[in-house]
């Protein structure tokens, strides 16, 4: 199988992506990391700039040709595969056929963990109060939500507790967060304040974009709250600086 890095894995948290190999290695996958993959296209999709989206649509579909299946480490790069592809290709029989059998074989990485896997624990030790935040993405376009849940129930020394609104968008929707700053900052900082009274030590999500923003949100609070993409928790490391947070 193929992972699918993301770009924001690729240039702010390249950990993310180590983690997603190893737990798909745990699981018995053979991965591969195509090294001309690029971005997915959704900012110029969510733009409006669709020939651009289609124009990487199309340079995707090529890379990613040939895989049993493509893993992303973001519900929000893997549901633009899955949905958004399709769609775009609409009146093109062609590619459209070609974009909903790249979709088939698209999965956000804890989704196939379990759901395609079947895994149902790991071996991983984090002794932490956390909370978990639900992507937009994952949640509604995927359905991910019990999967992250399962596995994080199996670190041992994890303690999970339940985010009041952990479906409320966090503010940051790609480009929504630069169209309209005032919302997106009411947005973040009512997810800041749900997170610090839930008393958790460090905060979970499964897409980068989500944490990037809540992690500001929280450091410039003065909020002391880890916050770490899921992946990295259930393949055991944890060892690098949280998000948001330089290395020394």
């Amino acid at each position: 199988m193929a992972l699918f890095v993301t770009c924001l894995v690729d240039l702010f948290r390249p950990t993310v992506g180590f983690a997603a190999v190893k737990l798909l290695e745990q699981a018995g996958c053979m991965v591969e990391v195509p090294r001309a993959q690029t971005c997915c296209g959704q900012p110029a999709y969510n733009s409006g700039a669709r020939a651009d989206a289609k124009a990487i649509a199309l340079r995707v579909i090529d890379i990613f040709a040939g895989y049993d299946y493509v893993v992303a480490p973001s519900g929000s790069c893997a549901g633009m595969i899955r949905l958004h592809y399709p769609e775009m290709f609409a009146d093109d029989p062609t590619n459209r056929a070609r974009a909903e059998e790249l979709a088939a074989r698209t999965w956000e990485l804890v989704s196939f963990l379990v759901d395609i896997c079947k895994m149902g624990e790991v071996t991983a030790r984090w002794r932490r109060v956390v909370t978990y935040h639900d992507s937009c993405s994952g949640l509604r376009e995927l359905s991910v939500r019990e999967q992250p849940r399962r596995l994080l129930a199996s670190v041992e020394g994890l303690e999970l507790r339940e985010l009041p609104g952990a479906e409320v968008c966090c503010g940051f929707g790609g480009t929504f967060c630069v169209k309209y700053p005032e919302i997106s900052d009411k947005m973040v900082s009512d997810k800041a304040d749900d997170i610090a009274a839930t008393g958790a030590e460090a905060v979970l999500a499964g897409d980068l974009g989500c944490l990037l923003n809540i992690a500001g949100k929280l450091s410039r609070r003065g909020r002391s709250v880890e916050v770490r993409h899921v992946a990295e928790v259930l393949a055991e490391m944890t060892t690098a600086p949280p998000i948001g947070v330089p290395r020394s």
